[in-house]
């Protein structure tokens, strides 16, 4: 199985980090390029169920609970699964004397007829974490300066 944890502090209110970070729409900004096209489906209560289209036109659908006055966030990856046998992520968002620490928790298990296995799924989500991170600081900070 495949595990991957990434954090970097925002320097920002906690409903600001929590709610532009949960904004869907904006993950085609958020996440620089990975997407294309990020749309809710649905919301009921806390739960979003969204659909994802990634740079090369591939689409997936997900759902999410928002868990905002626990100060955490869970998704799941629904349909198609593939290449994953699961996809389960966890967003931490912890105050820090200097922001909000958010942290993301990726748990996976690549299917076995996936191109690519745990271990190098691992090293590209933990390269485009990092720089999706960086993406996220600086839109929050700069949204939450004006």
């Amino acid at each position: 199985m495949g595990h991957t944890v990434n954090s970097i502090i925002i320097n920002a209110p906690y409903e600001k980090v929590f709610d532009i970070s949960n904004d869907i729409p904006r993950w085609t900004e958020l996440f620089g390029s990975e997407y294309k096209e990020a749309t809710v489906e649905k919301k009921e209560g806390n739960k979003i169920t969204f659909k994802l289209m990634d740079d090369e036109g591939r689409t997936w659908k997900s759902w999410r609970l928002l868990f905002k006055d626990k100060n955490f966030a869970y998704a799941e990856r629904e349909e198609p699964k593939f290449p994953f046998r699961f996809m389960k992520i966890i967003w931490l968002y912890i105050p820090r004397p200097n922001g909000i620490e958010m942290v993301w928790i990726q748990h996976f298990e690549m299917d076995e007829k996936a191109k690519f296995n745990d271990e190098q799924v691992e090293g590209f989500i933990n390269k485009h974490s990092k720089d999706n991170l960086k993406i996220f600081k600086e839109a929050i900070e700069k949204e939450a300066a004006k």
